[in-house]
C-alpha cells in the first residue's frame, strides 16, 4: 500500500490542535505527525503520495454509534428481508464516508424476537462488506426499555428483563452487539448488566423512566453511558433529580447528545458543558432512513414521517420520530452552541473511541488506524481515508 501524506492542515489529533502540520500514513496506520518544518526536511520515498489540504482541519474520523439511516437506506429494511437489510447497510457505509463518518453502528429498534434475530443476521452480515464506513457492531435500543418512555418505539415490542432472549440476541448477532440501551429500573437489571458486561456491551440507560435511585444502582451495576440526554427520559425534578439529573450530577456517566437544535435546546448545550466533563459528551445523529433523501414519501421504523422543523415527524401525531442530521453538521451547531472547535470534534472521534473501548481509533497519533477526516472551515468534508486509503478526494 502507498504511503500518503496530508500536509499543511491543522491536525486534531484528539490530544492537541496542531497547526501547519502535516500527517504520514503508511500501511493502514499513522505513521507520523509533524510540523512544517519537519515536512520540509523530511525526504518522502518514491510511493508517497503528497496532498496539500489547503489550510483545511486533518481531523480523526468521525464515529457515529446511534443511527438508524441515510439516504433512503436504513436499518428498517432488515425487518423486510435479510437481503434488503444486509444491502441497506452496505449503502449506508458507503452514504456515510462521503459525510466524514469512517466508523458506525447501526441501530435497532426492538420488534417481535424472531424479527429482530433475522435483522441483527442482516446488519452484521455486512461487516466486513463495507463499501466506505466499517460496521464495529450494533447498537440495540431496547428491547429491555420503559413502555412510558417510548418515543415512536411500539409497545408490543419492548420486554421485561428476560435473559434467555438477552442470550439469544447475542447469538443471533455473533458477537456484534457493542452497546444497547437499556432502562435501569426493570427488574432483573442487574443480572442484565452483569452478562453484558462479561460480554463486553457498553449499556447505555435510556428509554427510561428510572428514578435518581434507580441510575445509582444502574451505575453501580455498570451502567455508565445514557442515550440521547433530555429525550426518551425521566426529567429532573427538586425533589428527585431522576434520570437527567443522575446523568449531570456524576461526572462518571457519559451521555449521548443529539445536537440538531430540535432534540435540544441549544442553550441547554451551555449547561452541558458547565456540568458535564468535556470528555464524557458524545455527539450521535440518531438519524433515519430518509436522512438527506431528496424526494418522499419518508418512512422510518414501518412508519410514515414527514419532515418539518428540522426534524422528522411521525405522520399520524406529529410525535418527533428522529432527527436529520449529519454529524460534521451536529459538529458545526456544537460549535454554534459553545463548545470549542476541538471539543466539537472530539465529540465525534475521541470521546465515543473511549467509551466504546476503540483502542486504535479517535485520534491521529502514531499506531492509530488511518481514519481521517479533511473538512474546511466552511465544515465541508473534502477528504475521507479509511484504512489509509481514500474514499473521497477533493483536492
Amino acid at each position: 500500500m502507498d504511503s500518503i501524506c496530508l500536509y499543511n492542515g491543522t491536525v486534531m489529533t484528539g490530544f492537541a490542535v496542531m497547526e501547519h502540520c502535516a500527517v504520514l500514513v503508511e500501511n493502514g496506520l499513522v505513521a507520523d505527525v509533524f510540523s512544517r518544518r519537519r515536512f520540509d526536511q523530511k525526504q518522502f520515498g518514491a510511493g508517497t503520495r503528497i496532498v496539500d489540504v489547503a489550510e483545511s482541519y486533518i481531523a480523526p474520523g468521525f464515529i457515529d454509534t446511534h443511527i438508524h439511516g441515510i439516504g433512503g437506506y436504513g436499518t428498517d429494511d432488515a425487518f423486510i428481508s435479510q437481503d434488503r437489510g444486509t444491502d441497506s447497510a452496505i449503502e449506508m457505509s458507503r452514504i456515510l464516508a462521503n459525510y466524514g463518518v469512517t466508523s458506525f453502528h447501526p441501530t435497532l429498534y426492538p420488534s417481535d424476537p424472531e424479527t429482530l434475530f433475522n435483522a441483527i443476521k442482516a446488519v452484521t452480515c455486512a461487516m466486513g462488506k463495507e463499501q466506505g464506513a466499517r460496521i464495529m457492531g450494533l447498537h440495540l435500543e431496547g428491547p429491555f426499555i420503559s413502555p412510558n418512555r417510548l418515543g415512536v418505539q411500539r409497545p408490543e415490542t419492548v420486554s421485561l428483563v428476560d435473559m434467555p432472549l438477552m442470550e439469544q440476541l447475542w447469538e443471533a448477532s455473533n458477537g456484534h452487539i457493542i452497546n444497547m440501551t437499556v432502562a435501569p429500573e426493570l427488574k432483573g437489571m442487574r443480572e442484565l448488566a452483569l452478562y453484558c458486561i462479561k460480554k463486553g456491551i457498553v449499556l447505555q440507560a435510556g428509554h427510561t423512566d428510572a428514578n435518581y435511585e434507580n441510575m445509582v444502582e444502574g451505575m453501580q451495576a455498570g451502567i455508565l453511558h445514557s442515550t440521547h440526554l433530555f429525550n426518551a427520559m425521566s426529567k429532573l425534578d427538586q425533589r428527585n433529580p431522576n434520570a437527567v439529573g443522575a446523568i449531570l450530577i456524576h461526572p462518571e456517566i457519559s451521555c449521548e447528545i443529539i445536537a440538531d437544535g430540535r432534540h435540544v435546546h441549544p442553550d441547554l448545550f451551555k449547561l452541558l458543558l458547565r456540568d458535564k466533563p468535556a470528555d464524557k459528551i458524545i455527539l450521535v445523529t440518531d438519524a433515519l432512513k430518509p436522512t438527506e433523501q431528496e424526494k418522499g414519501p419518508f418512512f422510518a421504523n414501518g412508519e410514515e414521517v414527514i419532515f418539518h422543523d428540522g426534524v422528522f415527524h411521525r405522520k399520524i401525531d406529529d410525535i418527533i420520530a428522529g432527527s436529520s442530521l449529519t454529524i460534521i453538521r451536529g459538529i458545526q451547531n456544537l460549535v454554534k452552541y459553545g463548545f470549542t472547535l476541538e471539543e466539537a470534534v472530539k465529540a465525534a472521534t475521541f470521546n465515543p473511541a473511549n467509551v466504546m473501548r476503540y483502542h486504535h481509533k479517535g485520534a491521529i497519533i502514531p499506531g492509530h488506524d488511518a481514519d481521517i477526516t479533511v473538512f474546511d472551515k466552511d465544515f465541508n468534508i473534502r477528504a475521507v481515508l479509511i484504512g489509509g486509503r481514500f474514499i473521497k478526494n477533493d483536492f
